[in-house]
């Protein structure tokens, strides 16, 4: 099946592969050659590829994900590959994160500190990943 990440920027991926892992807005599930036909809106997290031995991860900032005929599509904002992740400058954005939400005074100010961590963590799960 092939897999293509588009952001409005450029095509970060677009290759056969043999499974897909993402995290929706319903939680993380999988998709393998045969699957039904689906859609799903994505949330921050990480999408991970199989293609034979080789695992390959990139964060996915929201967005929506569509498969058919064995075609999948992630429209996203964001999307990094794991292996080009400065993973000192996602510690750092993280650790800035987690200290600004102690101080963060109205909701609207934690809601967009709690976004910015979430960006932070799913930035270190996908460079970890991507090391395995």
């Amino acid at each position: 099946m092939n897999l293509k990440i588009i952001t409005q920027e450029k095509i970060v991926f677009d290759s056969d592969v043999d499974e897909i892992y993402t995290k929706g807005v319903d939680g993380e599930f999988g998709i393998l050659k045969g699957h039904v036909p689906m859609m799903s809106a994505l949330d921050i997290g990480v999408t991970r590829i199989k293609k034979g031995n080789e695992t390959k991860a990139f964060t996915t900032m929201g967005g929506v994900l569509q498969f058919k005929d064995e075609e999948c599509l992630i429209l996203t904002t964001l999307a990094e590959p794991g292996d080009e992740i400065d993973e000192m400058r996602a510690r750092e954005s993280l650790e800035r994160g987690r200290r600004l939400l102690k101080e963060a005074n109205a909701k609207m100010d934690a809601k967009r500190i709690e976004a910015s961590i979430a960006r932070a963590k799913a930035r270190l799960k996908a460079k970890l990943n991507d090391m395995e």
